[in-house]
């Protein structure tokens, strides 16, 4: 069960945001990632619970920022609730998409799960309902990913396999990469990987 810590800032100015205090684990019917994140002082400001089956599709999200919540899954497309500071209202909302995306490096993992790429394949065209902090405003975005290398690096019990993922924005045409190694984020655009206690869980 990988637990450790990711770092956050800025993709713009690298601005620090904060950080995820994260543990995943795979299982017998998919995997769960659950974190806490802070503020660059300490603070508590939000949560991450996010579950996937084997096939990668999201059977369960619950997402905290501040006082907003957001709860989702798959559900004809995607479907959540998202609920107001006030807690006086409560949003629905459903999008033809495959499945989520956010601050949170756990939906690399994700995303790059549901598509299950092989190296040097074509690209996939995904589409993903994004929620991000502060106030986990959806917004429909859709990427294009392509897996462009796999190499094993040496690990204490063999050789972990990493991929280097190309992300394409569809809408403006941006384009990052995506280090994972696997159920761990080694490296995206505004975070980076500070403390790993035990090593990245493998899918079959």
């Amino acid at each position: 069960m990988p637990r450790g810590r990711y770092s956050l800032h800025d993709t713009h100015d690298h601005t620090p945001l904060g950080e995820e205090h994260f543990h995943c684990a795979t299982g017998p019917s998919g995997w769960r990632y659950t974190a806490q994140t802070t503020a660059p002082g300490g603070d508590i400001t939000g949560s991450v619970d996010l579950t996937i089956d084997e096939l990668g599709r999201p059977i369960r999200l619950e997402l905290h920022a501040g006082a907003w919540q957001v709860r989702a899954a798959a559900l004809d497309g995607v479907t959540w609730v998202r609920t107001d500071p006030t807690g006086d209202h409560a949003q629905e909302g459903n999008a033809p998409a495959h499945a989520f995306t956010g601050a949170s490096p756990a939906f690399l993992v994700a995303t790059a799960r549901l598509l299950r790429l092989e190296p040097g394949g074509p690209a996939t065209r995904v589409r993903l309902v994004s929620f991000r902090p502060p106030v986990l405003a959806p917004l429909t975005v859709d990427q294009s990913w392509s897996l462009i290398t796999r190499t094993a690096h040496p690990a204490d019990s063999g050789f972990l396999p990493v991929d280097n993922f190309l992300v394409s924005d569809l809408a403006t045409g941006d384009q990052h990469e995506v280090h994972l190694a696997g159920d761990v984020v080694l490296a995206a655009p505004g975070i980076e990987l500070e403390d790993l206690d035990t090593p990245p869980s493998t899918f079959t």
